[in-house]
């Protein structure tokens, strides 16, 4: 099945004016008063709590309500449609796709994609031995550029059955597994996107069912940290990073937000073909990242449980 990747993550907020304030301040842009853009079009809505057109919430903190996936075209989306309306109700959508339910619970959004082609330039870097990738004089250390996210890069669930999460994207949707955290869940990416994952599933109780982070992917690592400086300055709590995934080999950096989720500042992830073979490893610091910090990720178990 041609699915690409998510286009648009739908939240139902407490906050509406300072969620809007935090996503302008992550860099993306408002482009109605409930939508805000990356640079292709992939995007965060954003509405009251209450608004009575969002689907019904789960039955936990989360603030998510919606997840919608982009495919390549009409027959793509027709596929998905036949699949799904085979063991579950599929409604109609304004944006002409449809939408549906998973088998833990989210509620999933499918729609031709809305994404735009981008054609920017990579970072680009020096490096002894190899040809130079910028002219003389031309200077990177410049802390002027805008440092935007240019893609909606992968969503990340808490689900409490894992093996029935896990089913249902690799069996009726046709996700693979790139890797796997045999204590924590599987790395997925759907059948039109070449990224390491698109979609991380973590088992944990009932009661924490939700949204744990949604991620960004910038030009590259300088990029990033300038984008992760600029939140620091601004006031914003960092969770986790800035660092390396072994796992996918992104460059990272998290922080917290108001929409009861973390926000991720990702680049340079690995691209995967079908001839990949899975690895796995247990969570821990030395198997989730490349640097070691103080910090790690509340889901994932202490520096001890890493070393035996």
């Amino acid at each position: 099945m041609q699915i690409i990747g998510p286009d648009e993550v739908v939240f139902g907020v407490d906050d509406v004016a300072a969620c809007a304030t935090y996503l302008t301040d992550f860099g993306l842009t408002r482009v109605a008063p409930d939508l805000f853009e990356a640079l292709d079009g992939t995007a965060i809505r954003i509405r009251p709590r209450d608004d009575a057109s969002l689907p019904p919430p789960l039955p936990t903190a989360t603030m998510l309500r919606k997840s919608v996936y982009g495919v390549t075209d009409a027959t793509a989306l027709a596929e998905i449609r036949a699949e799904l309306e085979t063991d579950r109700t599929v409604t109609d959508t304004p944006d002409g796709g449809f939408e549906t339910v998973d088998d833990s619970g989210f509620v999933l959004g499918f729609r031709v994609t809305t994404r735009r082609v981008l054609d920017l330039p990579g970072e680009r870097v020096n490096s002894p031995g190899a040809a130079p990738q910028r002219l003389e004089d031309e200077v990177a250390a410049n802390e002027d550029v805008p440092a935007l996210p240019r893609t909606l890069s992968h969503i990340v669930y808490f689900v409490p059955n894992l093996k029935q999460a896990e089913a249902f994207y690799v069996e009726r949707l046709k996700f693979r597994v790139t890797d796997r955290f045999e204590d924590a869940g599987p790395f997925l990416r759907p059948g039109a996107c070449r990224d390491h994952h698109t979609l991380f599933l973590i088992q944990t109780p009932e009661y924490m069912q939700g949204l744990e982070h949604i991620a960004f992917h910038m030009q590259g690592p300088t990029e990033l940290m300038l984008a992760g400086t600029r939140m620091v300055n601004k006031g914003y709590e960092s969770f986790w990073g800035p660092g390396r995934h072994k796992f996918g080999s992104n460059w990272f950096w998290y922080f917290n937000s108001p929409m009861a989720t973390h926000m991720e500042y990702d680049a340079d992830m690995d691209l995967h073909s079908d001839d990949w073979v899975p690895r796995s490893a247990h969570t821990g610091p030395t198997h989730s990242q490349m640097f070691l910090f103080r910090s790690t990720p509340k889901w994932a178990p202490g520096p001890d449980a890493d070393d035996h």
